[in-house]
């Protein structure tokens, strides 16, 4: 996968996220993964079409989805990921995901997103790519996001 496929992403994860309270983030490890993703409690999926087509997905714990909702809704005390908890981390991924298609047009390459889309539970598997996808950590305030991006041009 071309560096150019990821930087856009980089990039809006270091805009966006110390917009919405996040404090620390933090670049973590890169590898490649096959096909199918394992959820590690909470997963949400947007696909991108257009110039760059494929998914991405954002993957985290049950309690890091918490922590994240609780940053998004002003330091709230999440106990469960419920309707308002979900919404607010769909919302994260969603203006994420958007400012790096706005990076892409910089680029020269015009995108579209799709809505996203959770899956709640451990015990799931999403399907990123139809070969291999890029499997990013991110450190968020301490927490683990993976940030799995399976795109082509």
């Amino acid at each position: 996968m071309d560096a150019k496929l990821i930087n856009p992403f980089l990039e809006a994860v270091t805009t966006i996220l110390p917009q919405l309270g996040f404090k620390e983030i933090n670049r973590g490890g890169i590898s490649v993964k096959e096909q199918m993703l394992e959820s590690h409690g909470v997963t949400v999926l947007i696909g991108i079409t257009k110039g760059v087509q494929g998914n991405v997905a954002y993957n985290m714990s049950a309690d890091t989805a918490k922590k994240v909702a609780s940053t998004m809704m002003m330091g709230m005390p999440i106990c469960e990921i419920d309707d308002m908890a979900q919404s607010a981390i769909s919302e994260m991924v969603n203006m994420v995901t958007a400012n790096a298609a706005i990076n892409f047009e910089k680029l020269g390459m015009v995108v579209d997103i799709s809505p996203p889309s959770m899956v709640v539970g451990s015990a799931c598997s999403v399907r990123v790519s139809s070969s291999k996808y890029l499997a990013l950590n991110l450190m968020v305030d301490s927490e683990l996001i993976e940030l799995n991006i399976g795109l082509g041009s």
